[in-house]
């Protein structure tokens, strides 16, 4: 049995999808309808963390998102084009600044980039990672919710892929926000390309790795 989509977007018009909405949209974004791409150029000192470590806590990075209330498959690809240490752009759940996941490729200038998975329980922030030596500059980002537990994967080529996290988020709260974001913590002029937004119903046979 298939999954059933329930959105997808490929950036085929001028116009978003209505059922798309912004939290902290960029100052400069566009829809590129010939070559069928979101383009995000993120503001500066942008990011989304919470306390642990590093003492500051953000919530001002750009996010495109579905709202929805049950389990679900997020996918997207995205090409990045970082000028800035952190520049980031990837997918996010969220059900508050408190609760939320996000996954992308953290851009090092002077080391090796940092794939990972930052996961918020209780207003905490923790940072699974590793090195990225990969030279491809697209990827492809996968978010598989099955109940509270959520499973996160990256791909090469959008067919074989490779788990990176497995997390449990929670709150009181039913609706979930899921979607693309994007942003840059110490710098602004960072271009990220996104090729689709896709969401899908799962069903009781949808693989998780």
């Amino acid at each position: 049995m298939s999954n059933r989509s329930i959105l997808i977007e490929e950036f085929n018009n001028t116009d978003l999808d209505k059922n798309l909405k912004w939290f902290s949209p960029p100052e400069k974004w566009k829809v590129n309808n010939e070559e069928s791409k979101l383009i995000i150029m993120t503001d500066n000192q942008t990011d989304f963390w919470q306390k642990t470590h590093y003492g500051f806590q953000a919530d001002n990075g750009h996010f495109l998102y579905y709202e929805l209330n049950s389990d679900f498959r997020l996918i997207t690809k995205v090409k990045s084009k970082p000028k800035n240490r952190y520049d980031q752009a990837g997918l996010m759940v969220r059900f508050s600044k408190d609760t939320w996941l996000k996954t992308s490729v953290e851009y090092i200038p002077d080391g090796n980039n940092k794939l990972g998975v930052v996961v918020t329980n209780n207003g905490f922030s923790d940072w699974s990672s590793q090195e990225f030596i990969e030279s491809q500059t697209s990827l492809f980002y996968r978010i598989t919710r099955k109940g509270n537990n959520f499973y996160v994967d990256y791909s090469l080529d959008g067919i074989s892929w490779r788990q990176i996290r497995m997390a449990n988020l929670f709150e009181e709260t039913q609706s979930i926000k899921v979607g693309i974001y994007a942003c840059s913590p110490q710098g602004e002029g960072y271009e990220a390309e996104f090729d689709f937004i896709k969401i899908e119903n799962i069903n009781n046979d949808t693989k998780v790795y």
